[in-house]
């Protein structure tokens, strides 16, 4: 399975050298070619650095792909569909994904709304010190926790319905309510048993500030 690092424009607070391809997207190029990481693609409309640095990234790619400005897909979603056209097996860690411009961050979470990358939301993680983002198809889940994450919320996505078993606090028809994000649920010990009913859900493992 090849493992694949996407760096988009946000706030990055380090990534693991044990990727098999770093892909760049737009200024995340930047970020490889600065901290000495392969940059094997580089991907966007690059209107977010300067002629001098396009060139940079131009040169330093194995790849380079520079798309129109005005287009349906922001660059981060460009991206994706680019890996997996070329690895459609692939697993997709996204750095930089928050922290940037808001409008780009909730574009972000709701990737697996992208019908072309739906087939994927399974393969896609987006990551920062704080928070790791996972989609979820309909169906039933098991999730796991991650050490150093306290929190897990569960966002559902095109009204789907959530049941939440085995958790603090556990969503069911007996106390079923509603809400776009069911925040700061915990686990207590063991795996959260998650269903959803149609579309999917976003799940996001948080922990505070320190």
């Amino acid at each position: 399975m090849t493992k694949i690092a996407l760096i988009a424009g946000g706030d990055i607070d380090g990534i693991s050298s044990s990727y098999d391809l770093y892909v760049g997207v737009d200024r995340g190029s930047l970020y490889l070619l600065e901290h000495d990481l392969p940059l094997d693609m580089a991907i966007g409309d690059f209107d977010s650095v300067t002629a001098s640095e396009r060139q940079r990234i131009a040169q330093a790619a194995a790849v380079f792909v520079e798309a129109p400005a005005e287009k349906d897909d922001t660059d981060l979603e460009l991206a994706l569909k680019a890996v997996f056209a070329r690895y459609p097996s692939a697993m997709v860690t996204v750095y930089g994904a928050f922290g940037g411009r808001l409008d780009h961050m909730m574009s972000n979470l709701f990737l697996a709304s992208e019908p072309d990358l739906a087939p994927y939301m399974r393969q896609i993680e987006l990551v920062d010190a704080w928070n790791i983002v996972r989609f979820y198809p309909a169906g039933l889940h098991q999730i796991s926790p991650i050490e150093g994450m306290t929190y897990v919320s569960f966002m559902p996505a095109d009204e789907s319905r959530l049941t939440i078993a085995h958790a603090k606090y556990p969503l069911n028809e007996s106390n079923y309510f509603f809400k776009k994000c069911y925040s700061s649920n915990e686990f207590i010990g063991k795996e959260i048993e998650c269903i959803i009913d149609k579309g999917y859900m976003v799940l996001i493992y948080s922990r505070d500030r320190r």
